[in-house]
């Protein structure tokens, strides 16, 4: 490896040779040349005859734009991967830049050696052109199918959390985010910008910001291209960067602009990474960053039908629009492809000329062939404590209480223990709420910015923590996704009601893992995004109704069944084995929702395995319906799903059971949502059989949930008995309220639960009227008196199963 000097001797004029500057053009025209084939051509690769309209896609297609200098910096980039031996990923923010980074890709060899059929020749490049952003190919992002890739950029806003993500506990790699300067006007974008607060320059990696200020989004200027430089400049000082500015359009120049500018900045990291672990003192940096500002559709035309395209909003997307029917237009194309001068660059067979091969580094050290780029062939299985010895005793259910979530915490921080350089936990400032926080007794949160010496009271910070904590949850799961898919693992935290904040980004994330497990053999499993979503809606007595949303998990219900599951564990040991599995998992988002305060518990350890196993199934306990007589059917099914609704449901099933002795009762929990789904949509759905078992065919199901009771219908409307399915759940029904009055207000509570099976089983009927106006003065009595407190009645809060 070569020794990096000091920054110092960096001579910032002209740092490329006549020859270097030459080859180092020639690549990039290469790269342009290749951008404006795949964007354009489905034939006749080399021009080696006029353009015809055939040749041309019949697609509206572009995303040239960012291209041009995408590529820029990916050469420059391989000129000091070669020159210091660099570890270094590539993240395109642009969202439709893929061009600019394919055509890299392909010229280094790695595209080929992925994908056979796109050989280095005519006929390689030609199937390498038509592919894209065509019916069959790949999109205009850098997708999954890209090789080097982790970030694909269809949504905008994740490039930087997700590069910071990747260079945790990586402490030689550097991965260089090339932010779009319409990305930056994002929100993820703008909080990801203080990530650098929780780098740690001695264990950690280093990630290279370049602000890609090209001046356009679709059809507007973009604010960072229209504020003056000192503005620009002072914005990142404050963010706590050290700018570096690259402008121009010409190309000899911007060359070697870049060439001196990269240097600089590779060389300062490494001087700073050097001072920190020769001197075990972890402190924030200024770390550097580069300001590059060149054309929007560099090299492009210049105007098409007497319109400004280069370096204006029309370079964007569609420079060239309508070929067919155009003459005009393909005679534009072809002049703009013979100005790269792809015979000075390719062979007669359409192979780079070696030459200029020759500067794209080797084997691992390309940037598409980067292992960090493929974390799975690098994951390692955790290191897991035995989850059982952090159980609570359960001798009898229903009898005994504990907080869900703090043996939770116990667990997370032994497998921290145990993974100290590949774990870690992530949280918006509530990993103590939350009741995690035992996990600072191995680990506390990492803090790179001024700490008080108050702070050692209580504040849980400091340089070398692995807890992850900041007020924004997009970039907490950029962070944990970059982590993950470098090969790691991790666990995210946060209340029920704004998971919602990363809706969007939960999406990508899914589509990801979607496309790489059926697409994507080649890339290798990484492991689960684990969601827990604590502080739930039915425990937010003094929040109220902002903090009441259990709707998070009807849009993971959205996603393929080949990568979602969700789980709700009703107690502490249930919840212990659900997080056991999703730490093993590899490939899904797992959505556990357990709530943090006192809930009563119901099954020792043993059971809970079992039942977590199954995902569903009768609590023998709870049920009077086998009475070992023939025919042996329930009269109604009690069925449940969530910690709160399981203890309403159970304390319902106790009235009826006390009320009524002769109804037959069968009591069924759900800790897999997706059980509920038929066999054909989801690998975790029942048969048809099995279904109907539970369920019977016939009989009435008082199904009481967690969520909006409608995603119970969603997931169950194919099986036999639907319609006989009666769903309770949220239905935005609250404000500030005790537990009792909220579940009441949504009927959901145990009195409204008896009033539902009175109206639904029809042996009770007028004999159940006495039992139905107790339940309706018991519903006035509690509210009245949760007014008049401001808490439920004893024995309400004091409730055990009685059987």
């Amino acid at each position: 490896m070569v020794q990096a000097p000091s920054p110092t001797t960096i001579i910032l004029d002209n740092p490329l040779s006549p020859e270097e500057l030459r080859k180092i053009h020639a690549y990039w025209r290469a790269c342009n040349y290749l951008a404006v084939g795949m964007i354009y051509l489905r034939d006749n690769p080399l021009l080696k005859e006029p353009l015809k309209e055939e040749q041309v896609k019949n697609r509206l297609l572009g995303h040239w734009g960012s291209s041009p200098g995408l590529s820029f910096i990916y050469i420059h980039l391989n000129r000091l991967i070669k020159k210091y031996d660099l570890d270094t990923v590539y993240m395109a923010g642009p969202g439709h830049g893929a061009p600019g980074v394919l055509g890299p890709v392909y010229l280094e060899g790695t595209y080929s050696e992925v994908y056979p059929e796109k050989s280095e020749d005519e006929e390689g490049m030609k199937a390498f052109f038509k592919q894209f952003s065509f019916p069959g190919g790949i999109g205009s992002h850098c997708t999954p199918e890209t090789p080097g890739s982790i970030h694909e950029g269809g949504e905008l806003g994740y490039s930087l959390s997700h590069a910071y993500g990747s260079v945790l506990d990586n402490p030689d790699l550097i991965t260089v985010a090339v932010v779009g300067d319409g990305e930056a006007e994002t929100g993820p974008l703008a909080t990801a910008w203080h990530s650098n607060k929780f780098l740690n320059p001695i264990r950690d990696g280093a990630v290279l910001p370049i602000l890609h200020l090209n001046g356009y989004k679709i059809a507007n200027p973009t604010i960072l291209a229209r504020i003056s430089h000192e503005e620009l400049e002072y914005l990142f000082k404050g963010y706590g960067y050290k700018p570096y500015f690259v402008e121009g359009s010409d190309p000899e120049i911007m060359h070697q602009k870049m060439a001196a500018t990269l240097e600089t900045v590779i060389l300062e990291i490494k001087q700073i990474q050097q001072e920190a672990r020769s001197s075990g003192v972890a402190k924030r940096p200024m770390w550097p960053m580069i300001v590059l500002r060149s054309p929007k559709g560099w090299t492009g035309p210049a105007f098409v039908d007497g319109k400004k395209t280069e370096d204006f909003w029309r370079s964007h997307q569609v420079p060239l629009s309508g070929m067919h029917g155009n003459p005009a237009h393909i005679k534009i194309l072809e002049d703009w492809l013979k100005s790269y001068k792809a015979e000075e660059l390719f062979d007669a067979t359409g192979k780079l000329l070696p030459e200029l091969k020759d500067l794209a580094p080797t084997g691992n050290r390309r940037m598409s062939a980067n292992p960090h780029a493929n974390g799975g062939i690098l994951r390692k299985d955790l290191k897991m404590p035995d989850f059982r010895e952090y159980g609570v005793e359960v001798d009898k259910p229903g009898a005994v209480e504990a907080e869900n979530t703090r043996p939770l915490g116990n667990f997370l921080r032994d497998v921290m223990a145990n993974n100290m350089t590949s774990f870690r936990v992530f949280g918006p400032d509530e990993t103590a709420s939350n009741r995690l926080d035992a996990i600072y007794e191995v680990s506390k949160k990492v803090w790179m910015a001024d700490i008080l010496e108050e702070d050692a009271d209580g504040t849980e910070i400091t340089r070398d923590g692995r807890v992850m904590e900041m007020l924004s949850e997009h970039t907490l799961q950029g962070w944990l996704e970059g982590y993950l898919l470098t090969g790691r693992h991790g666990f995210f935290n946060t209340y029920e009601a704004f998971a919602h904040v990363v809706d969007s980004m939960f999406n990508q994330h899914a589509k990801w893992l979607d496309i790489c497990k059926h697409e994507v053999p080649w890339r290798a499993p990484v492991s689960s995004l684990n969601i827990l979503l604590s502080s739930t809606v039915w425990r937010q007595d003094h929040n109220g109704f902002s903090h009441q949303d259990p709707g998070y998990v009807d849009l993971v219900t959205n996603k393929s069944a080949e990568v979602v599951r969700v789980y709700f564990p009703p107690d502490v040991n249930c919840l212990l084995s659900v997080a056991n599995h999703c730490l093993k998992s590899k490939d899904y988002v797992n959505v556990i929702v357990a709530d943090k305060q006192k809930h009563l518990q119901f099954l020792n350890m043993e059971d809970a395995v079992k039942h977590c196993t199954k995902g569903i199934g009768i609590w023998e306990w709870a049920s009077n319906d086998d009475c070992g007589k023939e025919p042996d059917h329930p009269d109604v099914i009690m069925a449940c799903c969530g910690d709160v609704s399981t203890q309403e449901s159970l304390a319902a099933t106790a009235i009826l059971r006390e009320e009524f002795p002769e109804l037959k009762v069968r009591f069924i929990n759900v800790v897999d949502l997706f059980k509920l789904q038929p066999e054909s949509e989801h690998p975790h759905g029942l048969s048809a059989r099995d279904f109907d078992t539970l369920f019977t065919t016939d009989k009435p199901i008082i199904f009481n949930f967690h969520g909006y009771p409608w995603l119970i219908h969603k997931l169950t409307y194919r099986h036999t008995n639907h319609h006989n399915l009666h769903v309770r759940g949220y239905k935005e029904k609250g404000n500030i309220n005790t537990p009792l009055e909220l579940a009441m207000n949504n009927q959901i509570d145990r009195f409204n639960l008896v009033l539902d099976v009175i109206d639904r089983v029809p042996k009770l009927g007028s004999a159940a009227a006495y039992v139905q106006q107790r339940m309706k003065n018991a519903i006035i009595e509690h509210r009245a008196y949760a007014y008049e407190n401001g808490i439920d009645k004893p024995e309400i809060t004091n409730w055990k199963w009685p059987f």
